[in-house]
């Protein structure tokens, strides 16, 4: 599943979820690399 995360302030990775981490982050992967911030919440519409 696709999950968009924000890492600092402005910069946001797309990426396949690997996992959350217990300080509510979670990680996803691009390409063979892992990237962990925190999550996006989606928009209801």
């Amino acid at each position: 599943m696709l999950r968009t995360i924000v890492i600092g302030s402005c910069v946001s990775v797309q990426g396949f979820f690997v996992g959350a981490l217990p300080n509510g982050q979670i990680t996803v992967r691009v390409g063979d690399k892992i990237f962990s911030g925190s999550p996006v919440d989606a928009l209801a519409a």
